[in-house]
């Protein structure tokens, strides 16, 4: 089969771990009869050198002409980069709002899996993690806070900022089913975060998501405040399976979730829609300290890549290829420094990704 992917490398280490997942996709390619047709774009701080803005028009048709879309990171050092001199709407980050937006892509799933592997690299006591957490976030993506109407004005001589929360019943909806049927496929457990007690737009958020779980009767529903589920993340991860969220809260959940794995660089994610087409990408940033230094983790987009196949192209068995490798790869004690840990072996992002392919080739 002939796929064409969309690659958007970024800045900072974004090209180095983009080189390591093309790697591997290239011997899966190769061993399962599989062809993979890579077109390069720009986006983030790397568009705004060549064409001032972060996100082109030409960019986002090329991005939705592709099959799927593999990216990077972007964005740069906030106190050094002369990005960040530019004006709110040219920024870096911007970039990825507007592809997001630009391909309709409303759900972000965010697997947490700790490794038996890493388990000595979770910052949580063995007591709290036991058997280790295997569950899913699935944050609503072009809605609520980051994308409702802002301004900043001064009133009465006193500057003021204000930022909008909104979200419609069909927002709400469709993203509780997306939830609902990566529980079917789970252990049927959906765990709804908002913040009811305060907020307008979380009571409609747990009315509608009740309406959905109606639709499947099989998959056990419950509601958590967001302040809860901070605490509960780093009290009793194994209890959750999906966590169903919007787009504010899914960040911030996401990321501390991403911690008690071991490492942000481990963590992938997928950014779907209606259709086939997904934005793939691993939860962590550009990292420009340690950009050129053959030093980030490139697991996370590796597996990223791997989420890619299964979701887009319906390639399962690939997928499981990828996902094996890399647990192979840490039972042979092989870490990069993000994970590094006593009597393990040191390597760096290119030698992680030869290693993995190393495995997907059965040497």
């Amino acid at each position: 089969m002939e796929f064409n992917i969309a690659v958007i490398p970024g800045d900072g280490i974004g090209p180095e771990i983009i080189a390591e997942a093309r790697k591997v996709l290239d011997r899966i390619g190769e061993k399962y009869g599989h062809r993979f047709n890579y077109t390069e774009l720009l986006m983030g701080g790397a568009s705004i050198d060549v064409f001032g803005e972060p996100l082109t028009k030409e960019t986002l048709e090329a991005a939705k002409k592709s099959d799927s879309v593999l990216l990077g990171a972007v964005g740069g050092d906030v106190g050094k980069s002369n990005w960040y001199s530019l004006p709110p709407h040219l920024r870096p980050e911007v970039g990825l709002l507007a592809i997001r937006k630009g391909l309709n892509l409303f759900a972000n799933i965010r697997p947490a899996v700790l490794f038996d592997e890493l388990k000595g690299a979770c910052p949580l006591k063995q007591e709290f993690v036991g058997d280790g957490f295997d569950f899913v976030v699935v944050r609503e993506l072009t809605g609520g806070i980051y994308f409702g109407p802002r301004r900043t004005e001064q009133v009465d001589g006193i500057r003021k900022a204000t930022d909008t929360l909104v979200y419609d019943e069909n927002e709400i909806r469709r993203i509780a089913k997306c939830a609902f049927e990566i529980a079917m496929k789970r252990r049927k457990k959906v765990c709804s975060v908002d913040k009811a007690n305060v907020l307008d737009s979380s009571r409609l958020w747990r009315q509608v998501t009740k309406e959905v779980s109606a639709d499947y009767p099989e998959v056990e529903l419950t509601d958590m405040l967001v302040d809860n589920c901070a605490m509960q993340l780093v009290k009793n991860p194994g209890q959750f399976d999906v966590i169903l969220t919007e787009n504010m809260f899914g960040d911030i959940l996401s990321d501390e979730a991403s911690m008690i794995t071991g490492s942000i660089g481990m963590l992938a994610s997928a950014s779907l829609g209606e259709g086939r087409l997904g934005l793939y990408e691993p939860i962590h940033g550009s990292a420009p300290d340690i950009a050129g230094q053959n030093k980030a983790n490139p697991i996370a987009t590796i597996l990223s890549a791997a989420m890619m196949l299964r979701y887009s192209f319906d390639l399962a068995t690939e997928a499981d290829c990828i996902e094996n490798a890399v647990k192979a790869v840490l039972k042979k004690s092989y870490r990069t420094i993000d994970i590094m840990s006593e009597d393990m072996t040191l390597v760096g992002t290119s030698q992680m990704g030869d290693l993995i392919v190393k495995e997907i080739s059965g040497e």
